[in-house]
């Protein structure tokens, strides 16, 4: 029975590579992430959405490209998102651009991202600065309203 079994599973080994999809890690976290941003960036530019978002992986870049066209530099983008502890790129002087954030710090302290999306307890977090939108004429649906500070 011992050998029986010690059999079985070598089989069911070798066997088991063929099925490694099934617990490939797939980020759920970005798939929400991407679609926020999405949401986000469709609610604050009319027309056609360009995102950059600096030093993005190739995961992300497949994940996000599924709700918003992905370029690959600054100066054809219309939306930066600004990741991580990453600054602004020197090209991105443009000030028609909309940046958004990943940081709540960076959001208080730079007057160039009109709003953050990021992480706390593992629950996403939207904020708008009131008038970092008025400054860029940014009207917001009214389902933002919940989200928007007054500083």
């Amino acid at each position: 029975m011992k050998k029986l079994l010690l059999i079985l599973t070598l089989i069911s080994f070798s066997f088991a590579e063929q099925y490694t999809f099934l617990v490939k890690k797939y980020d759920k976290e970005i798939e929400l992430e991407a679609k926020i941003i999405a949401n986000i960036a469709n609610s604050t530019n009319e027309g056609n959405i360009k995102l950059f978002i600096p030093k993005i992986t190739e995961l992300e870049k497949k994940i996000y490209s599924k709700y918003l066209k992905v370029v690959d530099n600054c100066e054809s983008s219309n939306f930066v998102f600004i990741k991580n502890k990453i600054n602004k790129p020197q090209n991105c002087q443009n000030s028609n651009r909309v940046f958004f954030t990943n940081n709540y710090r960076k959001l208080l302290n730079k007057d160039m991202y009109i709003g953050a999306f990021f992480w706390s307890k593992s629950r996403p977090n939207i904020v708008f600065i009131k008038n970092r939108l008025d400054k860029k004429n940014i009207k917001l649906p009214n389902s933002y309203a919940q989200f928007i500070e007054d500083f």
